[in-house]
């Protein structure tokens, strides 16, 4: 079996620290450099269901895409919430490594798998990256649809697709508008939309829009359609590529590794009530 640093070589080359944003936290948090790794579990969040389910299945590493320690942090004690995933995971000799914004801009990355689930044909990056000569690249995608589909549509193919949420997916614009050009990219995407303008799309799917932005986004002439999923949602689809592009390093090398991605649902809203049909109000409070 390979040891957890020859893991790591395999991590660096698929997903290089190097393109990841200054203030990102990636790479192992924690884990023996010499430990054998067998099993390895891929997940979005590392919170401590995850941390469990890593240990129930017997899993030596677990990958995730959000860091555990994104702003660092004076205390591992495990009467709080994330000292507790560290101490779960080194007392069941667990490694723990992250690829955030490195897995956002590698090709293929983040945004690659998110375009996959929904179907479409990406044609380059949205922000694409400067040093990449092959210009593949970047943060976020350009994606075409094989047939113009209309807003409401593909609005409902997206809510079909991704992994089921509370929120599930909105959207804004005309429901009947016709969509050939869509930007996506997975997580939370509002700091984009002037990448999305000038891409001259037609539609934007990303996460976390917030009300401003947005509402701003939408008040442009001729302003793309913006397309709203949960955040969770628009980044588990990476899990499955990263899961099986380990598996091809593996077979590369004969490691016989077993990967598995997380059954675990790690939104962090757990339900939803749709708004009731607006009825007219008389300020006088008399009966309508």
């Amino acid at each position: 079996m390979p040891r957890l640093s020859d893991i790591i070589t395999a991590l660096d080359a698929l997903w290089p620290r190097s393109l990841a944003e200054q203030w990102d936290a990636v790479g192992t948090v924690c884990g023996d450099p010499d430990a054998e790794i067998g099993r390895v579990l891929f997940a979005v969040d590392p919170v401590w269901e995850v941390a469990d389910e890593a240990v129930r299945t017997g899993a030596d590493l677990l990958i995730t895409h959000h860091p555990l320690y994104l702003r660092g942090t004076t205390t591992v004690a495990a009467d709080t919430f994330k000292g507790r995933v560290v101490h779960t995971l080194i007392k069941n000799d667990v490694a723990l490594h992250v690829a955030h914004t490195n897995a956002d801009r590698a090709d293929p990355g983040v945004s690659d798998a998110l375009a996959g689930a929904l179907g479409l044909r990406v044609v380059g990056p949205l922000v694409p990256d400067p040093t990449d000569p092959r210009g593949r690249r970047g943060l976020g995608r350009i994606c075409e649809l094989d047939h113009p589909t209309t807003l409401a549509a593909f609005t409902a193919l997206a809510a079909e697709r991704l992994p089921a949420t509370a929120q599930g997916v909105r959207a804004t614009g005309d429901p009947e508008a016709l969509l050939t050009r869509i930007a996506v990219s997975g997580g939370s995407g509002d700091s984009l939309f002037d990448d999305v303008r000038a891409a001259g799309v037609d539609a934007f799917l990303t996460a976390d829009l917030r009300h401003h932005p947005a509402s701003e986004a939408a008040q442009r002439p001729g302003a793309p359609a913006l397309i709203d999923a949960a955040h969770w949602a628009t980044e588990r689809p990476w899990c499955e590529l990263a899961a099986t592009q380990l598996d091809a390093v593996s077979e590369r090398h004969g490691w016989g590794l077993r990967t598995f991605v997380s059954s675990t649902v790690t939104d962090p809203w757990t339900a939803h009530a749709a708004s009731a049909p607006s009825v007219s109000h008389d300020p006088s409070g008399a009966p309508n």
